[in-house]
């Protein structure tokens, strides 16, 4: 963050000043966790499910604070911030916080207000914002577009799927005078949080990757979370760009909702920035042939699954907008990792076994990327899905999972595993699976993770692929994350259990 006195912060979020005369200056960065605060940091007191940020402001100081961002007076120097107006307290704020009262909320506003502060003061020719959007790819999108502006100079962006009221200001006050990019990610659950978001830290360069159907339970329709989605490029400057998939209509339609430039990228024809000549390796790595207005090179994405395409197309179209050559984005794509975790995360065990860990989260566009990576991963080998819940798909719920248990069976996945119990959400998969094919026991129903994992470990043989994933609630990580214990390869090559 930029240097900043405590009267400073107190005059920016409208609040008092505590136990401090206001001359301190933070010169380290605003932590909500005491154990990460370094000597010169802000500590932000949010009130928990749990714990309650405020009874550790004393901790905090110890631990080398200057001050604390507090809704009440702690015992130690704090800047008080003013409560929310009745009915201004975000109803997803408050959720996401825990608390009963809106301090975490009136706490996450001062937040919001610090964070558009200091991006204003960095902004114009010393600071780039990017921000990032879509239904699905945006965490694997915007840690690619990370790694090709790199390159270009020092690039800021959040950890994981750090994507919400907390944790987009956090991100944006990790922002310094040496920053020359702020890489974005932003979530919606509802109209009009991109929006809030995008007035945090306005974006200069908006890319939406797709609009399809995680959350439609809130947003009711597919147009409705478009609508939503659009937000980001409505808030985009005059002078600045909006990169749109090409390859999806809803997305291609926003292109009438901005003031700014727009790039279309994807796989069809009218692309500016486009993919020709997609192939796939034995392990489902993609090459494909970069074709840009400045011209053309081979990429050779060292990433497991097709779907990347799309997302290494917008990071490119957003690295050849801040000066990159097509050259140095082909090269820069082709040596990119993966850096969040759970994400088509791909391990081969001593025994050959291979997990594909992609339980962060699930929708129906990212479940169906991911068993046709598992399908294309598996030829000559036995491939299975061990599934669990979508969560927010409203009405369409029974469908949708229906759906995928159908996909299993046409893509040759040999086994599927359904995590939950009969007449649970996740059911219909084992359901559609039995009734698309004429399956037995190829398609099974366990009750709980520890259930599918005794299975697991009874069934699976040397050279199998193993691909696991649902949405975050349903926990599916513990099933990869016991596939990959020492205890699992002893069970495997008939060791004591």
């Amino acid at each position: 963050m930029i240097e900043l006195s405590l009267a400073e912060i107190a005059e920016v979020v409208g609040g008092r000043l505590h136990n401090t005369d206001g001359t301190p200056r933070v010169t380290g960065s605003v932590e909500f966790d005491s154990r990460q605060l370094t000597p010169g940091g802000l500590f932000l007191a949010l009130p928990g499910q749990k714990v309650d940020g405020h009874d550790f402001a004393a901790k905090a100081i110890e631990s080398g604070a200057v001050a604390v961002l507090a809704a009440r007076e702690v015992d130690a120097p704090a800047v008080i911030v003013p409560p929310l107006a009745d009915g201004e307290a975000h109803e997803r704020s408050v959720a996401l916080t825990g608390d009963k009262d809106g301090a975490g909320a009136a706490v996450l506003a001062a937040l919001g207000k610090l964070a558009r502060h200091v991006v204003k003061t960095l902004s114009g020719d010393h600071l780039t914002v990017v921000g990032v959007t879509g239904s699905s790819g945006k965490t694997s999108t915007k840690d690619l577009i990370a790694q090709v502006l790199e390159p270009l100079g020092a690039t800021i962006a959040p950890p994981g799927s750090f994507n919400n009221e907390l944790g987009h200001p956090w991100t944006a006050l990790r922002a310094d005078a040496t920053t020359r990019h702020l890489v974005l990610e932003l979530s919606a659950r509802g109209p009009g949080h991109i929006a809030e978001l995008a007035a945090i830290a306005p974006p200069k360069i908006g890319v939406v990757l797709n609009v399809g159907t995680a959350h439609v339970g809130e947003f009711g329709s597919r147009e409705g979370i478009a609508k939503t989605k659009g937000e980001l490029v409505e808030a985009l400057p005059e002078d600045g760009v909006a990169i749109l998939n090409a390859d999806d209509p809803l997305v291609a339609a926003m292109a009438s909702r901005t003031k700014a430039r727009v790039v279309f990228v994807g796989e069809s024809p009218s692309a500016q920035v486009r993919a020709a000549n997609v192939t796939l390796d034995d392990q489902a790595r993609a090459s494909f042939r970069l074709v840009t207005p400045v011209g053309e090179a081979d990429v050779k994405l060292p990433l497991f699954g097709e779907h990347h395409v799309g997302n290494a197309l917008s990071a490119a179209a957003v690295a050849l907008e801040l000066g990159a050559s097509a050259d140095d984005v082909a090269a820069w794509l082709s040596a990119v990792e993966r850096r969040s975790a759970r994400r088509m995360e791909v391990t081969t065990r001593a025994d050959g076994v291979t997990v594909v860990n992609d339980s962060f989260n699930a929708n129906p566009e990212s479940m169906r990327a991911a068993l046709k990576t598992l399908a294309s991963m598996s030829e000559g080998r036995r491939s299975w899905a061990v599934l669990g819940v979508m969560g927010e798909l409203g009405s369409d719920s029974v469908t949708a999972h229906d759906e995928i248990g159908r996909l299993v069976v046409r893509l040759n996945i040999k086994k599927l595993v359904v995590i939950g119990a009969e007449g649970s959400a996740a059911a219909p998969m084992h359901h559609g699976a039995t009734q698309e094919g004429s399956w037995g026991e190829e398609s099974m129903l366990v009750p709980d993770v520890e259930a599918a994992v005794a299975l697991l470990h009874d069934q699976l043989r040397p050279q199998d692929v193993v691909l696991v994933k649902a949405s975050k609630a349903a926990a599916l990580w513990r099933v990869a994350d016991a596939l990959l214990s020492p205890e699992s390869h002893e069970r495997s090559n008939g060791g004591d259990a």
